[in-house]
């Protein structure tokens, strides 16, 4: 795998931002790795930090760089800061960074698939509630989306997280509208829109379970397909993090694209 650092100029956030991005290798005297690459465009995983973390927090604390190798899997991990994926209220632009500049930057700088089915979204807790987001919001441009122990419900953001929730919403009841993913699945159920494949976890003993439940039950009862998983006493950690990012990958829909 090639792993880059790279910082370059946003004109949507008016200000430098940096990615972290893994490419693939095709490689086979790497000790302890097995590469893969198809020598096309390759199939791209954006994948999402939670709320006290970063760009580079995927890296530093799993194996995610391992995990993907054998996949001919690029994995791209932005920084939203504590934006929770939104146009602020007062802040950054970072859903329209994220959903629209993103892509298009990413590929211009590197061979990334720009093709539906090559395309894939997952998160945790923040990075889970932006990854759902995005996924119903912009259906058509992933196959597949994850959500990792993910806030599911932006009334219980303002609870926990006042002061982020006064930064990211305000009083915008546009903003809270819009970004609802219990009224955005609804939409969708309605519309019958063609949704990614959608996958959902989280530890029993986590905080956010409650939510988590809620959010599942409801996109069940609408008879959306989510595949659901959960753990009994597991937490809000990383060590789970770890174990079901590596589960979503095997999840993710891309046999046909590494044969």
């Amino acid at each position: 795998m090639a792993f880059i650092q790279c910082d370059f100029y946003s004109e949507v956030l008016g200000m430098s931002t940096s990615i972290q991005v893994i490419l693939p290798q095709r490689t086979t005297g790497q000790i302890g790795l097995e590469g893969s690459a198809s020598g096309l465009k390759h199939p791209t995983l954006y994948l999402l930090h939670g709320l006290s973390d970063d760009d580079t927090i995927w890296m530093r604390r799993t194996a995610i760089e391992r995990y993907a190798a054998p996949l001919g899997l690029a994995v791209v991990m932005p920084n939203a800061a504590r934006s929770f994926y939104t146009d602020m209220e007062s802040g950054y632009d970072y859903w329209t960074f994220l959903s629209e500049e993103l892509p298009q930057v990413c590929r211009s700088f590197f061979p990334l698939s720009d093709r539906r089915e090559d395309n894939f979204v997952a998160g945790l807790s923040m990075g889970g509630y932006g990854a759902f987001k995005w996924a119903l919001k912009k259906p058509d441009q992933f196959a597949a989306a994850a959500s990792l122990s993910g806030v599911t419900q932006v009334k219980e953001i303002e609870k926990r997280f006042p002061k982020d929730f006064r930064l990211v919403f305000g009083k915008n009841k546009e903003l809270l509208r819009a970004g609802e993913l219990f009224a955005l699945a609804r939409y969708a159920a309605e519309k019958k829109t063609e949704l990614p494949a959608l996958y959902q976890c989280c530890g029993t003993d986590d905080f956010l379970y409650e939510e988590n439940i809620a959010f599942r039950d409801y996109v069940q009862s609408l008879n959306i397909p989510l595949l659901y998983e959960e753990e009994e006493g597991r937490i809000h950690d990383w060590s789970y993090w770890d174990q079901q990012i590596s589960r979503v990958l095997e999840w993710l829909p891309l046999k046909r694209q590494t044969e």
